[in-house]
């Protein structure tokens, strides 16, 4: 290979390791060193990322008040190993850090991404959704935080492939009638029952109809919030063990505090 070349080869891969002005929230955190975190981060352009923000810990560094769960961020971080490492981080701006019960359903937001998402596995539309979620978390509406959290189920659900089409049944692809009862189940996906407390076909043709506008969230976060309590309950309790099935857990960490909360 001719010298230009080799160089030109650099330059390629000198370009690859740093990325600049990069859109991100943190995930989670946990201590490296004395000094230095091990940050997981959501970015929009490269998914779930893990950084090592060294000298984070320190009482002087200035990452200490930036690197904050539910706040959006702007990263710029190199390197082409698992780990990568964070070079700055500046907040974004655009909203307070939500409290109370908002802020253990943000906490469970971020726990439902760090297990399904595979690392370096861009899903763009989901960080959006992400950002917009934790947006109304913090301001403060408790009575949408329930509808909020089946919006994100089901988009994030759809965005990695484990959300089967909510127009027919699973297995017969038979077209949905408006007044049976059907119910999302881990194994064979959405089919008719006659027992229990089930949606019928017609509150499923709504949150399908919802899945496919062009603001999303907006439109499932409406229709939840329209659904009778025991309707929402049992939509809850359907999403949740399919999100526990593909977690491989019964129950997921944050779920568990909030329900211990909740009994006080």
């Amino acid at each position: 290979m001719t010298k230009r070349g080799c160089a030109a080869l650099a330059t390629s891969k000198a370009a690859t390791l740093r990325v600049l002005d990069e859109p991100a929230f943190v995930l989670h955190h946990y201590d490296w060193s004395e000094s230095s975190r091990i940050l997981e981060v959501l970015t929009r352009h490269h998914g779930r990322v893990a950084l090592v923000a060294k000298g984070a810990k320190r009482p002087t560094s200035n990452l200490r008040a930036v690197l904050l769960p539910l706040q959006p961020l702007s990263l710029c971080y190199s390197g082409d190993a698992e780990i990568r490492t964070l070079k700055s981080a500046e907040w974004a701006g655009g909203h307070v850090m939500p409290s109370g019960e908002a802020l253990l359903s943000g906490y469970y937001l971020n726990e439902l991404l760090l297990r399904l998402l595979a690392r370096d596995d861009p899903h763009p539309a989901l960080f959006d959704t992400y950002r917009q979620t934790v947006k109304v978390l913090a301001s403060g509406l408790d009575n949408t935080i329930a509808p909020l959290l089946r919006a994100f189920e089901l988009l994030l659900l759809r965005d990695i492939g484990f959300l089967p089409d909510l127009s027919v049944q699973t297995l017969t692809l038979q077209a949905l009638q408006t007044q049976a009862s059907y119910a999302l189940f881990a194994e064979g996906g959405l089919r008719a029952v006659e027992e229990g407390v089930a949606l019928r076909g017609s509150h499923w043709l709504q949150l399908h109809a919802a899945l496919g506008t062009d603001a999303p969230l907006t439109a499932l976060l409406r229709c939840c919030a329209e659904f009778a309590p025991e309707l929402r309950s049992a939509l809850q309790t359907q999403l949740r063990n399919l999100l526990h099935y593909h977690c491989g857990v019964n129950s997921l960490r944050t779920r568990q505090v909030m329900m211990e909360l909740q009994a006080l």
